[in-house]
């Protein structure tokens, strides 16, 4: 029973929880990015460099024979992953940088100073009245 409830204590533990939702919103994030590259920035830039089609470029390394496909490297798909991965990584970036952005606005933020109880109180004038009469001649 003692690894049955270590696990519950780790798997509900704040840091735990907030990593599995990022893994997800960014499992559809990754989604949403691979759709705009693929339907929204891709399309037009192959049009802007002559109708090119980056799914349908490929290195042919075997011609196709009977019932086995052709073999073939597709190195469009790749470009194309390759501007996934830079838009994901710009907008984390951005993301980050929000972050600790807040983090340095909220350290840099002064703190009241903490108000001195009455027996602090009490103890400096005590302080004070011992300093003033072992200064006088």
């Amino acid at each position: 029973m003692g690894v049955l409830s270590e696990f519950k204590a780790f798997a509900v533990k704040g840091n735990v929880v907030d990593m599995a939702v990022g893994i997800i919103i960014g499992a559809a994030f990754g989604k949403i990015v691979s759709s705009f590259v693929g339907d929204v920035v891709m399309p037009p830039i192959g049009l802007l460099i002559g109708g090119v089609d980056f799914s349908d470029l490929v290195v042919t390394l075997k011609a196709a024979e009977g019932d086995v496909p052709a073999v073939v490297m597709a190195y469009g798909k790749f470009i194309q992953t390759i501007i996934d991965f830079i838009i994901v990584a710009f907008a984390i970036f951005i993301g980050v940088k929000v972050i600790n952005r807040l983090k340095r606005e909220e350290a840099v933020a002064p703190s009241a100073p903490p108000v001195p109880t009455k027996e602090e109180e009490l103890l400096t004038e005590i302080r004070d009245l011992l300093k003033s009469q072992s200064n006088k001649p």
